[in-house]
């Protein structure tokens, strides 16, 4: 019963939530669209021109902020943005999607021909994991899909690009924070306007690739 309660709770919430009815009458497919609009602006991050990977893309919002920004005028993209996810996509003009696991070798070499050779001006994430509600357990998960979007970044981004990401405030964060301080010169957290207040997750903003260990390693993940 209280289950059900709480689950009518959430559906009147989500109907009268007005980035919901934004995202509606502006044909965006999530009120998450709004977040990365913001950390945009905020930033001053992306330009006509810039290549973009969105991680974790579907069902797609961000690939259509991210569209929008490049457009150029006659309606052409100025730039490039790949979306790559697990699950399958619905089709955003102009934006190439590869479905795939992007730590697997087949997808990235999918990934570099596209490329055609250029390195990365923007990596978004709004990559979240199935929590258990373990405590100890999630922010392990939640650790993990950051550094799994942070080696990506350091492998593709150019020496002045960027990364977001989607991180959660709670055990671990601390440490996610300063992994990101380990490889670029400013990192700074941001809380988007849309994302709700009872809602712990935090977006970090890696700006500047320091220069890699004198080993040449990158972050292993386990």
């Amino acid at each position: 019963m209280a289950k059900k309660k709480f689950s009518k709770a959430w559906v009147q919430r989500h109907i009268h939530d007005p980035y919901v009815k934004m995202a509606q009458q502006k044909g965006y497919r999530a009120r998450a669209a709004f977040k990365l609009a913001e950390i945009l602006d905020a930033e001053k991050l992306l330009r006509r021109g810039d290549v973009v990977v969105d991680l974790g893309s579907a069902p797609g919002s961000w690939s259509q902020i991210v569209r929008e920004r490049l457009l150029a005028a006659g309606g052409a993209i100025d730039g490039r943005v790949l979306a790559l996810d697990l699950l399958p996509m619905e089709p955003v003009a102009g934006v190439e999607f590869i479905q795939g696991d992007f730590r697997e070798d087949a997808i990235l070499a999918q990934l570099h021909e596209r490329l055609e050779g250029r390195a990365v001006d923007l990596v978004i994430s709004d990559m979240a994991p199935n929590l258990s509600g373990v405590a100890s357990a999630d922010s392990a998960r939640i650790a993990h899909v950051c550094e799994l979007a942070l080696e990506f970044a350091c492998d593709h981004l150019k020496p002045d690009g960027a990364l977001i990401v989607k991180a959660f405030h709670g055990s671990g964060f601390s440490q996610i924070v300063q992994m990101f301080k380990q490889r670029f010169v400013r990192v700074v957290e941001r809380k988007p306007k849309a994302s709700r207040d009872e809602s712990s997750e935090t977006f970090l903003v890696g700006r500047g690739l320091k220069e890699a260990p004198a080993s040449g390693r990158r972050i292993q993940v386990e």
